[in-house]
């Protein structure tokens, strides 16, 4: 049974919801950089904005976690924005951008792996408090005897 979310019907039940295109809103701008003369003519810059609170695609959890993974990216009227330029078209900004935001989604919503901790080897300890030993012999050799004075 596929997920409402999900627009991939191949995807594993395992993999995060995506974010509904249709709660995302791109708007095109005037960029800087390459382009020439054109670069005053055409607006291939797009902005990204995308309203973590209001989207029905995710649960309270997961919009916290969005949020905390989102840093400033994230503004005061709740909303997560992007903005990328690095192409002269506006068809391969929009797919960066949205991009950026499904992976920004994906690693808020990735399970945490947690550390295992490792196991100090018994010859590493044996290291460790043989040379404390002597350590200790090296400074019980600097005192006098009692009586050589």
């Amino acid at each position: 049974m596929p997920s409402a979310t999900s627009e991939d019907p191949e995807k594993e039940a395992g993999d995060p919801p995506n974010v509904p295109e249709s709660e995302i809103k791109i708007d095109f701008v005037r960029s800087s950089g390459p382009g020439g003369q054109k670069v005053n003519k055409t607006s291939s810059k797009a902005q990204l904005r995308w309203n973590v609170g209001a989207s029905p695609a995710f649960t309270e959890g997961q919009k916290t976690a969005i949020r905390l993974r989102a840093g400033n990216r994230l503004n005061n009227e709740d909303e997560i924005v992007f903005a990328e330029q690095s192409e002269r078209s506006q068809f391969q900004n929009r797919e960066a951008v949205v991009r950026r935001l499904q992976d920004l989604v994906a690693g808020a919503l990735a399970p945490k792996e947690e550390r295992k901790p490792t196991k100090i080897p018994k010859s590493e300890k044996r290291r460790r408090l043989e040379e404390k030993r002597q350590e200790g012999r090296k400074k019980q050799e600097r005192k006098f005897p009692k009586g050589e004075w």
